[in-house]
């Protein structure tokens, strides 16, 4: 939020230079973010009276004498039109810096250095300056947004600096305002904090107004939802003048970067700015039915606002109407069919308190932001919206822009604007700090903040204004206390319960590390996605209505509906992830993901639900196959010390043939697969994908896990390969197993090759296996290896009906 130094000086009488004030501010609990004077890059500019001025023949500059308080006068050439002999204009000396708009000097990141030059053959020693090359506007100073020199009053006084005379030496603060403290989303509201900091005391802005006998007779306004709208002040202003605001109120909006409109236009949008609260004035000439109507939208009704944007609205939408029509979406913006013309000639001015979800989730949903709802999200309070209506009506009188009229109609809640009283104890209060802050100190500061403390012995009361919605209870109190005592007076200890551990990561994060490490090391990528996912990704995998993943948990409010749901499964965000890459030019690749799925225990929610850790793993690009993710799921087991078993299986978005569920001692723990053509269509994939997901949760129990000792052999290692041939029904997993089964001597089983066609016959396939035997306690023969070969083909002919490949 932007804050102008010179206008908070109009609340709080400040004695600290602006970077102390900064200090401050910070030490309170408000980030500035940035700090910085308004003429920061204008410099060796003075005032400058132009004694002589005598044109150049044929052009249109003149040649000038000016008077900059120097002992000569300095001789400039200028090509304005209103220069003239006796004028005051800005004067850039030589070595000055403005802002560049000539091509005759050096151009410095925006700014130009002036230097002495030579025009026609006339010898220039600066150069005078319009206000563009000052950094200023008409809203900024008068005259300024003229194309020609800047005009100076006549009482400037002659080589004087040009900054404090402009107000180029004000000072911006960009501050920070946290969450909890939208009461601080105000120049006035920064005000507060600023005297409570310097022990001053904050001027009210200006309430009063006197009433003209004119009323608006028969008019009402009705709210048919409170619970959007607790809070709601109409007054209507006739005699209205639509005409320009006044410098002042001009350069304060131009300062926090709002641009003059008109006068009316303007009144509300700098209460906006200087109390935070959004305001709205309706040409009451286009209020039908002599009424104002606050409720929720009808389906499908439409409504075109200021912006000239046609929106079409719900029942979620919150809107203002006449007796006919919508003629302004709620905290949002107005409608173009109520606006302030130049032909206004009364108005109605609107103040109201809007519920911040509403007016959030209206703003995001329909695309339409704006400054008002931007601060109605945030959160406004009604001591705020009543103060700024008697603001608005004190503006409208003192700017002699309209009549304020005795039609004032108010519809609350009945919520108080009064302080509400709360009491608690110094020594809890102390005890949230830590430390003993002298009762004598804490009475000081909440006075400053204006709680009207009364201590009496351990007892705290205060009294809450209606603008700190914020505090609840004793440790809010203390959060008080602490920024403005310091928090340099806290001594960190340890909690009460506190204990001294050596830190580290637990046997969970290790296991996931050595897991993350392994695949990495492979060549696969870490993914993280969302934890929601939408409806239509249940649909992309064709899951059926009784599917388990389909009952997951709906958000009560979504970010949008493709965040709808927690998500059961971690396949649809890594489906995406690969078409995406693809899509991007990245026709290969790994990326596997660990994160969480939401299982619920039951719908609605009773309980918190079950969160399962997993992992899933997707692979795309020529290279890749079934068993090349068939391989990084078997890296995950031997990171783990464990085997995993693989089964023929059927998913609806996998390949019927090309599916295999994952078992660990004999339970289903995942699954891997290739996408099936009809999905990668859909996603417009040009390479095959394949996925697998693995529940890690399942496999906690051997998180851990060390490998058993075994010495190194002196004997030598036998391989074998076995090209064997069996039903296409037969799977991997099923031979790999009983070949392990028929001795004990075999360590590892690895495919190299599969074959379908003619040589095997219909209906068949062949698998080539490496079979390593490796020996115990003495050297293998290779009649004994032999002899194992032949057991392992018996026992795969006896079990899986396979034969040796002739």
């Amino acid at each position: 939020m932007l804050v102008p130094l010179s206008w908070l000086k109009e609340y709080v009488d400040i004695d600290v230079e602006a970077k102390e004030l900064e200090e401050k501010l910070f030490s309170c609990g408000f980030e500035v973010e940035e700090s910085y004077e308004v003429g920061k890059d204008i410099s060796g500019v003075v005032v400058g009276l132009v004694e002589e001025c005598e044109p150049i023949p044929e052009t249109h500059l003149h040649v000038c004498k000016v008077n900059v308080g120097g002992a000569e006068p300095l001789q400039i050439c200028c090509g304005a039109d209103n220069v003239h002999a006796g004028g005051k204009y800005p004067v850039a000396l030589e070595g000055a810096q403005v802002y560049a708009t000539a091509k005759d000097h050096v151009t410095i990141e925006g700014t130009m250095k002036i230097k002495k030059g030579k025009l026609r053959g006339y010898e220039s020693c600066g150069m005078l300056c319009s206000g563009t090359e000052l950094g200023l506007d008409e809203d900024l100073y008068p005259g300024a947004g003229y194309n020609g020199l800047l005009v100076l009053p006549e009482d400037a006084e002659v080589g004087a600096d040009v900054k404090p005379l402009l107000q180029l030496d004000d000072w911006i603060f960009d501050i920070a305002i946290t969450a909890n403290r939208p009461d601080c989303e105000s120049i006035f509201g920064i005000a507060r904090e600023v005297a409570a900091i310097l022990n001053k005391p904050v001027k009210t802005p200006a309430l009063d107004y006197t009433e003209s006998g004119i009323t608006k007779d028969g008019f009402t306004v009705t709210v048919d939802a409170p619970d959007l709208c607790p809070r709601y002040i109409a007054h209507y202003v006739s005699d209205v003048k639509i005409g320009e605001s006044p410098a002042w109120m001009k350069r304060r909006l131009a300062l926090v970067g709002i641009g003059s409109i008109s006068n009316v236009v303007d009144i509300t949008n700098y209460i906006l700015k200087e109390l935070g609260q959004p305001m709205h004035a309706f040409d009451s000439s286009y209020i039908e039915g002599n009424a104002i109507h606050v409720r929720r939208a009808h389906d499908k009704e439409k409504i075109m606002t200021l912006d000239e944007k046609e929106f079409e609205l719900n029942e979620n939408n919150l809107v203002i109407c006449d007796g006919v029509k919508p003629v302004a979406l709620a905290g949002i913006m107005g409608g173009l069919n109520s606006e302030i013309r130049d032909t206004t000639e009364a108005v109605i001015f609107e103040s109201a308190k809007f519920a911040r979800d509403n007016i959030r989730k209206s703003s995001r949903a329909l695309g339409q932001s704006s400054d008002s709802s931007q601060r109605y999200a945030k959160g406004v309070d009604e001591y705020a919206t009543v103060m700024a209506s008697k603001r608005a009506l004190h503006l409208i009188e003192e700017l002699g822009c309209g009549k304020v009229s005795s039609t004032h109609v108010e519809v609350s809640t009945g919520n108080s604007i009064e302080p509400a009283e709360m009491k608690a104890s110094i020594k809890k209060v102390n005890g949230v700090l830590g430390i003993e802050v002298p009762t004598a100190d804490i009475e000081r500061i909440l006075k400053s903040l204006n709680f009207q403390p009364v201590i009496n012995g351990d007892e705290l009361t205060i009294q809450v204004p209606a603008y700190r919605e914020d505090m609840e209870s004793y440790p809010d109190i203390a959060e008080e206390v602490i920024r403005m005592y310091g928090y340099d007076h806290v001594t960190p200890t340890f909690l009460a319960a506190a204990a001294v551990t050596s830190g580290g990561m637990n046997t969970k994060q290790k296991t996931e590390l050595k897991i993350k490490r392994a695949l990495c090391a492979q060549g696969a990528f870490e993914g993280v996605h969302y934890s929601f996912f939408s409806p239509s990704d249940l649909n992309l995998l064709g899951l059926p209505e009784d599917a388990p993943e389909r009952k997951a948990i709906r958000l009560i409010n979504p970010i949008n509906e493709d965040l709808s749901l927690m998500r059961t499964t971690l396949a649809p965000q890594m489906i995406h992830a690969i078409a995406r890459n693809q899509k991007n030019g990245c026709l290969e690749g790994r990326v596997y993901e660990i994160g969480n799925k939401f299982i619920p225990k039951d719908l609605p929610l009773t309980e918190y639900p079950d969160e399962r850790e997993t992992i899933c793993i997707g692979i795309w690009g020529k290279e890749e196959s079934f068993f090349t993710l068939k391989g990084l799921v078997g890296i995950v087991a031997e990171t783990l010390f464990i085997d995993f078993e693989y089964v023929e299986d059927k998913k609806t978005f996998l390949h019927p043939y090309r599916t295999a569920k994952i078992l660990y001692n004999g339970e289903e723990i995942g699954y891997l697969g290739q996408l099936t053509y009809e999905i990668q269509k859909e996603e417009d994939m040009r390479e095959s994908a394949y996925i697998a997901e693995i529940d890690l949760k399942a496999l906690r129990p051997v998180y851990g896990k060390v490998p058993t000792f075994a010495p190194i052999s002196r004997f030598a290692k036998e391989t074998r390969d076995l090209a064997l041939v069996m039903s296409k029904s037969v799977t991997c997993g099923e031979v790999e197993k009983a070949i392990a089964e028929a001795s004990s001597f075999v360590e590892s089983v690895e495919l190299f090759d599969v074959y379908e066609g003619l040589q095997v016959g219909p209906e068949k396939k062949s698998m080539a296996f490496t079979v390593t035997f490796a020996p115990k306690e003495e050297e293998f023969t290779t009649e004994a290896v032999d002899g194992y070969v032949k057991k392992i083909l018996k026992n795969l002919n006896n079990k899986l009906g396979v034969e040796l490949r002739s």
